[in-house]
């Protein structure tokens, strides 16, 4: 139990809240509102922080809280839409941070713990094993082909530390997972790794093919995948797929997962005519969708 308890003091030096406020009008608010919690971690001593993308998408304004108390004005230095990392810096050095867990030192069944911002200097904490590091599939055009899920519910707000019983980092906890039992799925710190030195300079991933966005949002169903919603004015929307639509195949591919439906449409690139046959009031069509650029979804 001492041992636990030292863990878990070691760590919280690291940890941040992380306030945001995003103006009205920008096209995030909808779904995330304008006044955000996050969590986030410190990953090195010059102030850099690592937490999730849709905390900090939009930000006008950001204020950091350290497990302390002590408070920073924080800027919002790269984001990865891809991964669903940012990252927010703030005007401090020497800072307490944790170092990186390599993805393949994490083992099935492996301890590991969870500290998330519960607001400013309060945190929280839960425990578990690690029970899968299969990819994950979301309904928002997003797709990562490794995850870290931990038995044990995400305590406080999302960006949460995973750190395994060394005090290193091994994820940034996205997601709670209920459909069966209580799990929390975290993006694996090697997404970070791979990319850190481009989202520090350039404050994103150039090296990286952008990805098409068609805006709007699959869901899986009896084998089949269909159209659950669709962003408002998005490609998907002005070139006629709707709500309800059930996609049959992409590209004169036969779909039958979500991922399968992301695999495909990702190799084209923005801007670029993407063939869809759908089955709509049981009459199959062929739809062509211009696609968008992934990183004008959320660009007011």
């Amino acid at each position: 139990m001492n041992g636990h308890i030292g863990l878990i003091h070691s760590i919280l030096p690291a940890t941040a809240d992380i306030q945001v406020t995003v103006p009205d009008n920008h096209p995030s608010t909808r779904n995330l509102g304008s006044e955000r919690g996050g969590s986030g971690t410190i990953v090195d001593p010059d102030g850099d922080i690592l937490t999730v993308h849709y905390v900090t998408v939009g930000a006008a304004s950001i204020t950091v809280t350290l497990s302390d108390g002590e408070q920073y004005p924080g800027a919002l230095a790269a984001q990865d839409q891809e991964t669903g990392l940012a990252l927010v810096k703030i005007p401090a050095r020497g800072m307490p941070f944790l170092k990186p867990a390599p993805l393949e030192s994490i083992q099935l069944g492996q301890p590991a713990v969870i500290i998330a911002s519960a607001g400013q200097a309060a945190r929280r904490v839960s425990g578990g094993y690690v029970s899968s590091m299969d990819g994950y599939d979301g309904h928002w055009e997003y797709m990562l082909e490794k995850t870290i899920r931990l038995t044990a519910p995400n305590p406080g707000f999302g960006g949460g530390t995973m750190a395994n019983f060394k005090g290193e980092i091994i994820g940034v906890v996205s997601l709670n997972l209920t459909e069966i039992g209580k799990f929390s799925l975290a993006i694996p710190i090697d997404y970070y790794l791979q990319h850190a030195q481009e989202l520090k300079q350039y404050g994103q991933v150039r090296s990286r093919p952008r990805r098409p966005c068609l805006g709007f949002y699959p869901q899986p169903m009896a084998g089949h995948v269909v159209v659950g919603g669709l962003v408002a004015g998005g490609p998907a929307e002005r070139h006629g797929l709707r709500e309800g639509d059930i996609i049959l195949g992409v590209e004169k591919k036969e779909i039958r997962s979500r991922p399968e439906l992301y695999q495909e449409m990702w190799k084209k690139h923005p801007g670029e005519r993407i063939s869809f046959r759908i089955l709509r009031d049981d009459q199959s069509l062929d739809l062509e969708i211009v696609a968008g650029d992934r990183s004008d979804r959320y660009r007011s």
